[in-house]
């Protein structure tokens, strides 16, 4: 009876092992299934750095029609682009990609003028755009040429002391230049004394903050342009006169956009508001957190930007133009009428309350169906230019403002941010603390612990 006894019960403990381990061969199983057949993944970071941006999310699910992405490299390096192909695969169903090793199918990469390993192609339709890296901005930057087609330039208006695109001091605009190429826009410097019209190859044309006055015909061209369909991007600074600082008033052209609606007045803005000083920026830099629906703040919830020297605005539909406010000052602004004075007063009792508007879109009516001009305007031109286009979502502004006026609006978005600098500065006596504590504390406390808890058991 008790070898039976015994028998029975390692015959139950062997069915009950059998049974437990092909559970967890199931589960192992269905759980890898799953896993190929829907490939998740989760971005712990704080800026989502591991994570396509918004950008590229936009443009793929918005896709009528079937992509595919060809990956050429050699078939042992495939799993290189693999991760980030996948990730695009993941977005839209409608996304499919191919691994071409060209030294296996030579005929294909040599259609494809596949030079080097490692290289994707974006084919929607018959349109086909080699990616110019094998990272998101390459790969987006095709999918962009592929559906936008054609060559799109943004115009810089110069020679009345603008910013320069090819400056890379603090005041160039070289960095807002090396943003747009990233979205595939090409950017060239124009003047309009000489033309007195805006080149028709232009998509969009910028003023990028005058410090004298526009005479006449740059004014006429730039009106022309705008009532004629066209669109223009207008940053004019407040009339500063301070020290070597002088700004001219630029009458003719504050006139033009006064006749469409918005009008440029002659003040500064001094905010007061503490969160602005916590991040380190003096009265005249404008903070501003909150924004209208127009589209090209309406994805900025959260996203702070930072106006310099910058002048309020007033606005009031026109004709046949219609504008609408971006956003306002913080309510403890202040605008100042003293723009020839270093001394900032904020107990002056000329000066006005906020909040204020500093930045406008508007639309000119051509009176031809699906045709409309497009104007931005902002009281501020510092904001775009090397030194202060990098604070918060400075660029996504300049880049969202470009995309609206060149009606690429399924480009409006934040996009993606540069990874994180989280190093821990300490003290030389910190670092001394943290070496005693680590290398000598601890270990002294689990030798302790060890010998109490030997001597207890004993």
């Amino acid at each position: 009876m008790a070898n039976q006894w015994l028998h029975a019960k390692q015959t139950r403990y062997a069915a009950y092992a059998t049974v437990y381990i092909l559970v967890a061969l199931a589960a192992a199983v269905v759980l890898n299934v799953l896993a190929d057949r829907y490939n998740k993944s989760f971005d712990t970071t704080s800026n989502k750095r591991y994570s396509l941006s918004p950008q590229t999310d936009k443009i793929v699910k918005g896709l009528d029609q079937n992509a595919t992405i060809t990956y050429f490299n050699q078939s042992t390096r495939f799993r290189d682009g693999k991760d980030l192909l996948d990730e695009y695969a993941n977005l839209s169903p409608k996304v499919h990609v191919d691994y071409v090793d060209p030294d296996k199918n030579p005929q294909l990469a040599r259609e494809d003028g596949i030079r080097d390993f490692g290289t994707a192609v974006v084919q929607i339709g018959t349109k086909r755009e080699t990616a110019k890296s094998m990272t998101e901005e390459g790969l987006t930057g095709a999918f962009i040429r592929v559906l936008k087609g054609g060559t799109r330039t943004v115009c810089f208006v110069t020679g009345s002391g603008e910013h320069q695109i090819d400056d890379t001091g603090r005041d160039g605009f070289s960095h807002f230049l090396e943003m747009l190429s990233r979205d595939d826009y090409q950017g060239k410097a124009i003047n309009l004394l000489q033309t007195a019209a805006v080149p028709a190859d232009c998509t969009t044309v910028v003023v990028g903050g005058p410090n004298r006055d526009y005479a006449q015909p740059e004014v006429t061209a730039l009106q022309t342009y705008v009532e004629n369909g066209g669109r223009a991007f207008f940053m004019l600074d407040p009339p500063l006169k301070i020290g070597s600082t002088e700004v001219a008033g630029n009458d003719l052209l504050t006139a033009a956009l006064q006749g469409w609606g918005v009008t440029a007045d002659k003040d500064l803005i001094l905010d007061l508001n503490p969160i602005g000083q916590l991040a380190g920026l003096g009265p005249q830099v404008a903070l501003v957190t909150s924004y209208s629906s127009q589209p090209i703040v309406s994805d900025m919830k959260g996203t702070a930007v930072g106006f310099p020297l910058t002048r309020s605005l007033e606005l009031k539909d026109a004709g046949k133009s219609t504008v609408e406010k971006l956003f306002d000052s913080s309510g403890t602004s202040l605008a100042t009428s003293n723009l020839s004075s270093a001394e900032v007063r904020v107990d002056d009792p000329s000066n006005r309350k906020g909040p204020f508007t500093l930045a406008a879109a508007g639309s000119y009516s051509v009176g031809k169906p699906n045709m409309e001009g497009r104007f931005v305007v902002t009281g501020s031109s510092s904001w775009a230019a090397n030194r202060f286009i990098g604070f918060n979502g400075n660029g996504d502004l300049a880049m969202n403002a470009l995309n609206w006026l060149a009606s690429d609006e399924d480009l409006i978005s934040i996009r993606p941010k540069a990874q994180d600098d989280r190093r821990i500065t300490m003290t030389r006596a910190q670092l001394v603390r943290v070496r005693l504590i680590s290398q000598f504390v601890l270990p002294l406390f689990v030798v302790v612990a060890g010998i109490l808890m030997w001597w207890k058991r004993r």
